[in-house]
């Protein structure tokens, strides 16, 4: 493994769904001893002031503290440099640029109820998980 891998969050706010999804994929690579094989990077195209208070307390129930977070803008630069973008199904983001981009079309946590979140945010998790597998799968063969 050499090459790094770039892998961004991204939705409009960058304050509900690309902020669990970062938080997870910060995790991956921590447990996966990727850190210098992978950089997440995250951001929005209009981004919030603050991470959704209901997200913030969900991924507190996983010992994830987002209080501290804040939402920014991503810019097409950056996103053009990754190896791979997922959007959150909410993006207005189009790419000129040799990108993978998968978008997981997820419902917004903002303002639902704790348990809509927390289902949001499980399949999140797994998401997450999948593409951590994609990735060391295709460091490996790098």
């Amino acid at each position: 493994m050499t090459d790094l891998f770039r892998v961004a969050f991204v939705c409009v706010q960058n304050a509900g769904r690309s902020q669990m999804s970062t938080a997870f994929a910060e995790r991956e690579v921590e447990e996966r001893a990727l850190g210098d094989h992978v950089e997440v990077v995250t951001g929005g195209t209009d981004p919030a002031d603050h991470v959704h208070e209901e997200v913030v307390e969900i991924m507190r129930e996983l010992d994830v503290d987002l209080s501290e977070r804040t939402p920014r803008e991503v810019s097409t630069e950056e996103l053009a440099a990754c190896d791979l973008v997922v959007t959150m199904g909410c993006s207005t983001l189009e790419l000129d640029a040799d990108v993978e981009v998968r978008d997981w079309a997820l419902d917004d946590p903002d303002g639902q109820d704790l348990d809509a979140v927390r289902e949001i945010r499980d399949d999140i998790r797994d998401r997450v998980g999948d593409v951590f597998d994609d990735i060391a799968a295709r460091l490996e063969r790098a």
